[in-house]
């Protein structure tokens, strides 16, 4: 299976600090065995999953794409204007 990177979510990954960085691979590992753990978005985010989980006592949240073949990471973030960079 294949993991691809938007570019908005490699900006905010390379940011990340190194303790962030071991939650949001983990995060990453998760769905890519699982993609059905992630919550499916609707309307404008039709087909989007978003994951939430742990990262150093702050809640983050993973949103991707999936298919058979193909994790396709969007973004990934704290809570505060997430959908709002999602959608742009």
């Amino acid at each position: 299976m294949k993991i691809e990177q938007k570019p908005s979510f490699k900006k905010v990954y390379k940011k990340l600090h190194k303790n962030q960085l071991e939650k949001v691979d983990d995060a990453i590992r998760e769905i890519a065995k699982n993609p059905l753990l992630g919550e499916e978005k609707h309307g404008n985010l039709t087909s989007v999953f978003v994951y939430k989980f742990d990262c150093i006592n702050q809640q983050y949240l993973l949103a991707y794409q999936w298919s058979e073949e193909y994790r396709l990471l969007l973004l990934v973030g704290v809570h505060e204007n997430f959908y709002k960079k999602l959608n742009h």
